[in-house]
């Protein structure tokens, strides 16, 4: 009978509806903030938004990116800045695709696609060049022979960076607060960032952190003010005086 007993959760499971898909021929959508491979941007004018800072390498934790800069020329500058990325590296042997590289850039030139499905042969395809981030004159990412690109993968490449964008202040969401991206012009803001609501009795601690539980006033609880010290009340709480949670 301990056969059977083993048994019986396959059994019951040959009548319940598939979940499966017939993977790879069939995936399932991505979502729209999906950390995937990187990609190098370009400003709307074709202008490359890199500026060789290395803060994406210093935030790295695994260490698998090399950068380093070199002063525009003059007669045909790379970028708007002073300088830009000559030598930008990615080691995807290493890389855990954390996206801190992405929040830690000034200038929004590295953001990640929806693409997660690449394999390597050898030690060098894995290490991507400045040549094979960097998007083409039309905007979109470079497609690599060992890359399987799906429709949409190419789409929302910075929904990340526009996701974080507001740092957690409420009072910033749905501003825009970056430059446009070749061939896809102005992104529209991540939204739901905000809660709904301020719970009652709640006071913020500095501006764009969490709240804590204030000291129980009655009629300050009632009204939706904040006690202060005294047991008296500094006003309602609202959007600009922080994050409100």
């Amino acid at each position: 009978m301990g056969y059977f007993t083993g048994f019986k959760v396959t059994l019951r499971q040959m009548w319940k509806p598939r979940v499966t898909v017939k993977y790879p021929e069939q995936k399932r959508p991505k979502p729209v903030r999906f950390h995937g491979r990187h990609v190098l941007n370009r400003y709307e004018d074709g202008m490359e938004k890199c500026i060789g800072c290395e803060l994406c390498a210093g935030v790295c934790p695994a260490r698998c990116i090399h950068v380093r800069g070199r002063d525009n020329p003059p007669d045909a500058p790379v970028s708007p800045g002073e300088r830009y990325g000559f030598v930008y590296e990615i080691n995807y042997l290493r890389c855990i695709h954390c996206d801190l590289c992405v929040e830690a850039c000034p200038t929004e030139a590295i953001t990640e696609s929806k693409l997660f499905e690449f394999s390597f042969t050898s030690r060098q395809d894995a290490i991507y060049t400045r040549a094979e981030l960097l998007v083409s004159e039309d905007g979109a990412p470079q497609q690599l022979p060992w890359e399987d690109w799906r429709p949409g993968d190419d789409h929302d490449t910075s929904a990340w960076m526009r996701a974080t964008s507001p740092s957690g202040s409420a009072a910033e969401e749905g501003i825009v607060h970056w430059s446009g991206e070749r061939g896809y012009g102005v992104r529209a803001p991540e939204q739901g960032q905000a809660p709904a609501a301020v719970p009652a009795g709640s006071r913020l601690v500095g501006r764009g952190a969490l709240t804590e539980p204030a000291p129980s006033t009655p009629a300050a609880v009632a009204a939706g003010l904040e006690p202060d010290g005294d047991g008296g009340s500094s006003g309602p709480l609202t959007p600009e005086d922080g994050a409100l949670q």
